[in-house]
């Protein structure tokens, strides 16, 4: 990842998509790379070739490929356990096949020597729940996630080196009819060091409508949410209404 990061920012900015959220971005102490379905060999060539376009880059190609590798296999392992904790194993294949997959390389400088007290300069990433199905984080030496409890307060996540965070995104939460709930979280800089961190989104595929089973609703749970299509939901986040919104999937699909 250092090497990556370190190249130019013309370099960078190669790593291109037309999908919000997707390819290279970059703002105040926040950098990542985004790669689709990094599972697949030939699409970790591409985005190498992108980089490096005389000849790609073997090593960091199949560095990211098997790591992807693993990270989809606990994904698929994780939604397995819930699905068949609530009963609904019947719909586990359905479940996984609808899915794709987006693996991001994030980088979070310090914040500047000059920034005292203010709070705004400390943040690598704005508190916000993930739109996806489930997230899974890996923080390299430097902890930084910090997490929202259901009574307003935030406490910093301090995994171990050798430990994934799994969090709920809005579309596995609507698709439980919000038995299990997506947490805000944030990324606040306070050491005086570089932050990388990885994560694999599970993100539902172009088409697919997410509504939940029968099953998860009854008198003490009736139903919270309207079906909706993920790209919608996204392009909705998008808009000034999402964006100020205090629970973009309730102002977006609540009952």
């Amino acid at each position: 990842m250092e090497e990556l990061f370190d190249l130019p920012i013309q370099t960078k900015q190669r790593n291109v998509s037309s999908k919000p959220f997707h390819g290279y971005l970059n703002h105040n102490l926040y950098q990542s790379f985004g790669i689709d379905e990094a599972n697949l060999a030939e699409k970790v060539k591409d985005f190498t070739q992108q980089l490096w376009p005389d000849h790609g880059n073997q090593k960091i190609s199949e560095t990211m490929h098997v790591f992807s590798k693993y990270l989809l296999e606990l994904d698929v392992m994780v939604r397995r356990m819930i699905l068949e904790s609530f009963g609904i194993e019947k719909y586990i294949d359905e479940h996984l096949n609808f899915t794709k997959y987006l693996f991001r390389m994030m980088k979070y400088s310090p914040p500047p020597d000059n920034d005292g007290d203010d709070e705004e300069t400390k943040l690598g990433l704005r508190s916000h729940s993930d739109k996806n199905i489930i997230t899974i984080l890996h923080q390299y030496q430097v902890d930084a996630l910090e997490i929202k409890t259901k009574d307003e307060k935030w406490f910093k996540v301090e995994p171990s080196q050798h430990s994934f965070i799994i969090m709920v995104g809005d579309s596995l939460c609507a698709f439980l009819n919000g038995r299990l709930s997506s947490p805000y979280h944030r990324v606040r800089m306070t050491a005086k060091k570089t932050r990388y961190s990885t994560a694999l989104f599970s993100v539902p595929k172009t088409g697919v409508i997410i509504d939940s089973p029968e099953e998860l609703m009854d008198e003490e749970h009736p139903r919270m949410f309207k079906p909706f299509e993920y790209n919608n939901y996204r392009d909705f986040f998008n808009t000034e209404a999402g964006r100020i919104a205090q629970s973009t999937l309730h102002a977006f699909c609540a009952l």
